[in-house]
């Protein structure tokens, strides 16, 4: 049997299908292979139209049925990853009504901030662990104050994995996980948190069906399996935001377990077992994959948005695509650790959480026209995104999430040696990196929820680490200077 799984980004969808026995992938796809348009009419805005997403999984899973030539009735079950934060409304025909305010929209901050405010931080994190700050339920009030006909015609609110289950089966359901990143969800009452839903003057009817994260939350219907090409009644049995089902395939499920991506935005995800929360919203509380009311298993998620991007603004506008990512890395690699001097604060894709929700955009600082090149400053970019992470970090282990070892998927900003050395010198974490992504972990995520897999222990006895790196100790002393002078960079703003 096998099993497949969906991770639907903002840059692209990927499908990946693995063998459910040796838990081996057999095909995967992924489109488009430019990055995915997302909209943009007013600075701080993102905004993509969830048809896209559809349009795009079809393509990639036709491509996986080609390659792996399998029955489609031989595939178990089916597994969502999805893009946090995003909001997509319907009618009560199922029908979009307006392209999906996604994770990288930054225009509902002064709502979540004014709410915080009215409602009383102690109260809104003791119960929601968070600020409503700019997630999903701040942007549906933007959308209620803004756009007040519109408003009127929602049936129901989603995240984009809800989107996806339904054009998959024709039902509109949730997980608790899921209602927790958009801040709809309270910790305290185990529940939906109506205080929120009260104070925004939301319609209790807009939230749902709740399933559990690893469960038959539906199965694919006729049009749907005439669509796709698969078969009517496959299982639909795990979603997840895209950072909790990172975390899971790379199995960090348990208390001090770290995992962490770098792809167009960055992640540092730690799951604890305490209910723990920043008093600044810095970085997020949110219920991890396996949390349930018997045990707390919750992930703190550190967010910087200009990671990868930071990285691929400089492939376009400064190396004019005349370099590969691997050639970047490669003269990255040619500077010594500081980029003797020059600094660059990776903020320039919207507000940051870890900055209090301000926009103070991407800076260069201490470029010297005779003394700095390319490579410069493509290191400085890579020591930048990393410096940034560490800054978060800092605040995590104010929570109690010291990093000791790190997670990744050998991928993205990962395959940079600049890149995971810094990380793992500046941090003193030892960095293991494993052959998975994010479609794969939501693969393996429907073979527990339909039963296939007995554990999560099961489900990865296969996962395979593909490196170790370990803090170099001869160059701790570079590494924390090179994190200070940013910092002090950091801190003029």
């Amino acid at each position: 049997m096998y099993l497949l799984g969906f991770d639907i980004g903002s840059s692209s969808v990927k499908a990946s299908l693995i063998n459910g026995e040796s838990g081996d992938c057999v095909a995967s796809a992924f489109y488009p292979k430019q990055e995915m348009k997302i909209t943009a009419i007013q600075a701080g805005w993102a905004e993509q139209e969830p048809e896209q997403w559809w349009k795009n999984l079809k393509l990639a899973l036709a491509d996986v049925l080609s390659e792996s030539k399998i029955e489609p009735k031989s595939i178990d079950s089916i597994g969502i990853s999805y893009q946090m934060h995003g909001l997509v409304v319907v009618d009560k025909n199922q029908e979009v009504l307006r392209p999906s305010i996604i994770w990288c929209d930054s225009r509902a901050a002064e709502f979540g901030n004014k709410a915080f405010t009215e409602i009383g931080e102690e109260k809104c994190l003791s119960n929601l662990l968070n600020s409503p700050g700019n997630f999903t339920a701040s942007k549906l009030k933007w959308v209620k104050d803004n756009e007040p006909t519109l408003y009127t015609k929602i049936d129901k609110i989603m995240l984009p994995g809800d989107y996806i289950a339904m054009k998959l089966s024709g039902e509109i359901k949730t997980t608790a996980s899921g209602l927790s990143e958009g801040i709809l969800w309270n910790f305290k009452e185990n529940s939906v948190a109506n205080m929120l839903l009260d104070y925004y003057g939301f319609e209790k009817s807009f939230i749902p069906e709740i399933v559990p994260t690893f469960s038959v939350q539906g199965v694919v219907n006729a049009k749907a399996a005439a669509e796709l090409g698969l078969a009517e009644g496959t299982k639909i049995s795990y979603r997840a935001g895209d950072q909790p089902n990172n975390a899971l395939s790379l199995n960090v499920l348990n208390p001090g377990e770290i995992a962490t991506t770098a792809g167009t935005s960055g992640v540092v995800y730690g799951v604890s077992g305490e209910v723990k929360y920043d008093p600044y919203s810095r970085v997020n509380t949110f219920a991890h994959v396996n949390n349930t009311s018997e045990a707390n298993r919750l992930g703190v998620l550190l967010c910087i948005n200009g990671t990868g991007i930071l990285n691929s603004w400089l492939n376009k506008y400064v190396g004019n695509k005349a370099f590969s990512y691997e050639e970047m890395n490669q003269k990255a690699s040619e500077v010594a650790i500081g980029s003797e001097g020059l600094s660059i604060l990776p903020f320039g894709n919207g507000s940051e959480r870890v900055l209090k929700n301000k926009n103070i955009g991407a800076q260069i600082s201490g470029l010297g026209f005779n003394t700095h090149t390319e490579s410069h400053l493509f290191r400085a970019a890579q020591e930048g995104i990393v410096f940034s992470f560490k800054y978060g970090m800092e605040i995590m282990e104010e929570i109690g999430i010291k990093a000791q070892v790190i997670r990744a998927g050998k991928a993205n900003m990962f395959l940079s040696p600049v890149f995971r050395d810094t990380l793992a010198g500046v941090s003193g974490a030892t960095i293991e990196l494993y052959n998975t992504d994010g479609s794969i972990g939501a693969a393996r995520g429907a073979g527990i929820g339909s039963g296939y897999y007995s554990s999560a222990k099961e489900a990865f006895a296969s996962l395979k680490k593909l490196d170790t790196i370990s803090p170099d100790a001869s160059k701790k002393e570079q590494y924390a200077e090179a994190y200070q002078n940013w910092k002090q960079q950091l801190e003029k703003q």
